[in-house]
């Protein structure tokens, strides 16, 4: 008997010991698929890692939401948007460590687009706090069966034959204001620029100002304003899409394009990042994990099924950037937004939408 409850307790011991560890992902959705987790668990499990990859119960939504989640300490890699990390009111970086560039583990990463690997708003110091993963533009997608000629600059959509033609985001508006500015004539996020001098700020985003004004017009000229899906539905020629869903039109039928205004289209970039608590063999395995998301297989389903721009050479084919080698220009991307810029565009967006903006 004596014996048994020490064998007992040996078993129970050693099973202890070799408990396997869980990495909880955070990521947007169809970034990650059940095929590719069994993969990387695969891999894991070749190179002796006893850490099992999962998803967590929730897609990623926006920069809010993200930073919550790594805060609660629950998930140890996310899908940032390189803006969300170093966002003033949300700062993710805290709950971030820097990446080991060098690690043997991580050796897709010398394939990277050398224009993604050192954007400042992803780092701290020297430090990387990102991985590049794969990204896009925020523009207006054509309706290729109905639009004879393309507007050639972003003010040409406040002329009389696109009104209720268009169709732009409601949700995140900090877009529109870009396009608003665009028309204008000047840098598309000129009002997070100015944001450090509450004067020129103020002047900016004025009720009777020129930006205001374009912003009415804008608003004006839509026909539909979406929250959680653009309408690629054939109703509006011209809608607004960070370009997945648009692909996803493309894939299902439809005929679509992104309208290359003579201004550019801002752009973004998802990220994969390390929470700060990981160590050991658990961030190891998160190394593991990443290499495989850079490697050549997902990155192909990057371009071919999500329609967005591969971070790596590995592929054979990625269009975006082979039809605008200058696609990711630094001026274009997407900034860390202040809290008093994030305030004046959401105001902005009010006015216009109570000056007559059409649902």
């Amino acid at each position: 008997m004596k014996h048994t409850l020490i064998g007992c307790m040996l078993a129970a011991t050693a099973s202890m010991a070799q408990a396997t560890e869980t990495l909880n992902i955070l990521t947007w959705e169809g970034y990650v698929e059940d095929h590719e987790i069994a993969a990387v668990n695969a891999l894991l499990q070749e190179n002796g890692y006893d850490v099992d990859v999962r998803l967590v119960d929730s897609w990623a939504e926006g920069p809010q939401q993200m930073f919550d989640m790594l805060r609660t300490g629950d998930v140890d890699i996310s899908f940032l948007t390189l803006n969300y990390i170093n966002m003033e009111g949300n700062p993710s970086a805290n709950m971030l460590q820097p990446i080991n560039v060098n690690s043997p583990r991580l050796e897709n990463y010398k394939h990277l687009s050398p224009a993604l690997t050192d954007i400042p708003m992803g780092m701290k110091g020297d430090q990387h706090l990102y991985i590049p993963w794969g990204g896009g533009a925020y523009g207006l997608w054509a309706n290729l069966d109905t639009v004879e000629e393309m507007p050639a600059s972003v003010s040409d959509l406040l002329k009389p034959e696109w009104k209720g033609r268009v169709s732009l985001t409601e949700g995140q508006v900090h877009p529109n204001i870009a396009l608003a500015s665009m028309a204008n004539g000047h840098a598309p996020f000129e009002v997070n620029d100015a944001s450090k001098d509450r004067a020129a700020l103020g002047k900016l985003v004025a009720a009777d100002g020129a930006l205001q004004n374009t912003v009415n017009t804008l608003y004006s000229q839509v026909g539909h304003f979406w929250t959680t899906s653009p309408p690629f539905t054939g109703e509006y020629d011209l809608v607004a899409s960070y370009g997945v869903g648009a692909s996803a039109a493309i894939a299902a039928g439809g005929n679509w394009g992104l309208v290359a205004f003579e201004e550019g289209n801002t752009v973004w970039l998802d990220t994969i990042n390390f929470a700060k608590h990981l160590e050991g063999k658990k961030l190891e395995a998160a190394e593991i994990f990443a290499n495989y998301f850079i490697g050549k297989d997902v990155q192909t389903r990057v371009v071919e099924e999500l329609g967005m721009v591969a971070a790596t050479s590995l592929v054979e084919r990625n269009p975006l950037i082979d039809e605008n080698p200058a696609f990711f220009e630094e001026s274009m991307f997407w900034p860390p937004y202040t809290r008093a810029a994030g305030n004046a565009i959401e105001l902005m967006s009010k006015r216009a939408m109570g000056a007559g903006a059409t649902n």
